[in-house]
């Protein structure tokens, strides 16, 4: 038996990557506020989790964890794909407290679930994987997201952090720029003024030039290259590797 834990199934990358998994025969702990009525059967459990209190994430999905480890599954994988991308605005014009909560959800949230994850699956024979989805905006800047850009950055340091100290055979720590597809999140970065968000145009762009790929599409390639096949621990993958 195969299990996986996702993070943000309400919706998008983490739906599609739960309906990716269940297809290949996983079961699936899917982790949010809340979760998708596209999803369910007797290889999902839904766990309801509030990221952005990244204190309370072990005592509410460890039960879930400990559950899995005493099915004595054959590999675990978890991907921490949930992300906020507010607050939105330049430096000097932020909501402080909102820029709080993002970096709660984006940064400590997976911090934290990496914690519980590796506790709850201490043992270095069994296969184990972590997958940080990230951006390319954590290499790039985007004027108007910069609270984003620095979550992202945080996320792919966390993966070489992870490599450097967990060094099993048995055990794999990646980061993946899955590239642009159709989302909440690109809607949301759609819809804002340009004197609010110097950025909005590039993100106009993308939708009116056909740009935007499907979650599902994304999905299914990362399940087949990221979470079934072979992968080099530490490293950063793009879409073009997918």
């Amino acid at each position: 038996m195969q299990a996986a834990v996702v993070t943000g199934v309400s919706r998008g990358l983490g739906e599609a990557l739960a309906i990716a998994l269940l297809a290949k025969g996983f079961h699936v702990i899917g982790i949010g506020r809340s979760s998708s009525d596209a999803l369910g059967g007797s290889n999902y459990r839904f766990v309801v989790c509030d990221l952005a209190y990244p204190t309370r994430i072990a005592a509410v999905v460890t039960p879930a964890l400990h559950d899995v480890a005493t099915t004595k599954p054959s590999s675990v994988t978890l991907i921490n794909n949930a992300a906020v991308a507010y607050p939105v605005g330049v430096v000097g014009k932020l909501d402080i407290a909102t820029a709080e909560e993002a970096l709660a959800v984006n940064v400590a949230a997976p911090l934290a679930l990496s914690d519980a994850f590796l506790s709850a699956f201490p043992d270095d024979a069994l296969a184990r994987r972590i997958i940080n989805i990230s951006s390319g905006a954590a290499q790039s800047a985007i004027a108007g997201s910069t609270v984003y850009c620095m979550s992202k950055a945080a996320i792919e340091m966390q993966t070489k952090a992870l490599a450097a100290e967990h060094t099993s055979s048995r055990f794999r720590c990646i980061t993946l720029r899955p590239g642009i597809f159709e989302t909440g999140m690109q809607s949301f970065m759609r819809s804002h003024d340009p004197a609010d968000f110097p950025s909005v145009t590039m993100f106009r762009g993308f939708k009116e030039n056909g740009l935007l790929k499907s979650p599902a599409e994304v999905a299914v390639r990362i399940v087949e290259r990221l979470v079934q096949a072979d992968v080099e621990h530490g490293k950063t993958y793009t879409q073009q590797e997918l």
